[in-house]
């Protein structure tokens, strides 16, 4: 997913990636897109593009995804990663997620992992840390098909896309080079700008670099503490509970 650490910006206008006959695409897209009220492949090729807003907000509904248990799966590698360590899994997982936020804002993979380590009195050399993080990315890069068929359906409709991702720095240049980030035209991943989700200065960095009012913004995430969050700084979020429930808030976006 090539853009530079803060993200890459593109007009809400512009056209995304391959056109659209090229782009494939199942049943359960074109289904989703007939649910959503947006034209198939075929519509887009021959439908004119809007004309150029004047300066100023967009007027333009942005449409924010979280990454983890929205986009992926949950990650199934703590116990690939708790035997790394050569620990049992009960005694690694507290230790996983208690320092989780410390590396979504931004701290290294080596710093990450002698945190999680240290109560547990392992030492970890730069080569384990090296190892730990390979399996911790792969562990959170499996994408759902339904989520991906979502957002498949959206690109080629010409929704504004942009990814809101509590993620350390390692993960976020991995995504970047993957095939589900390219519909998004805005990517802010915590680490890059040392905030992380639920702080308001996160939400207010994504809809500047928007060039939008929160209100512009619909959000999901899996997670409520979140949503709050985005809906105190004045976004539209929903707690996200599988594709169906983000169609129906994307039909009544309008």
């Amino acid at each position: 997913m090539p853009s530079d650490q803060g993200g890459t910006q593109v007009g809400p206008h512009a056209r995304l990636g391959r056109r659209p006959h090229e782009r494939g695409g199942g049943a359960l897209a074109q289904r989703r897109r007939r649910q959503l009220g947006e034209p198939s492949p075929g519509d887009a090729l021959v439908s004119r593009a809007e004309p150029p807003k004047e300066r100023g907000y967009r007027e333009v509904n942005w449409v924010v995804f979280d990454y983890g248990e929205v986009i992926s799966r949950r990650t199934a590698a703590l116990p690939r990663l708790a035997a790394a360590l050569g620990v049992e899994l009960a005694e690694f997982e507290p230790h996983y997620w208690a320092q989780r936020d410390f590396y979504d804002r931004g701290a290294g993979d080596l710093e990450y992992w002698r945190a999680v380590a240290e109560p547990l009195g392992i030492p970890v050399s730069k080569s384990t840390s090296d190892t730990l993080t390979e399996i911790d990315i792969e562990g959170w890069s499996h994408v759902e098909p339904e989520s991906a068929e979502l957002l498949e359906a959206l690109a080629e409709a010409g929704t504004a896309l942009a990814l809101l991702s509590n993620a350390p720095a390692s993960f976020a240049r991995f995504a970047e080079r993957q095939d589900w980030i390219k519909p998004f035209r805005v990517r802010l991943f915590s680490a890059d700008v040392g905030l992380a989700k639920p702080d308001a200065a996160i939400y207010q960095t994504l809809v500047s670099r928007l060039g939008a009012k929160p209100a512009d913004c619909l959000f999901f995430d899996d997670r409520q503490y979140n949503v709050d969050g985005a809906r105190a700084v004045g976004l539209r979020a929903h707690r996200w509970l599988g594709p169906s429930t983000a169609e129906e808030a994307l039909s009544e976006r309008e």
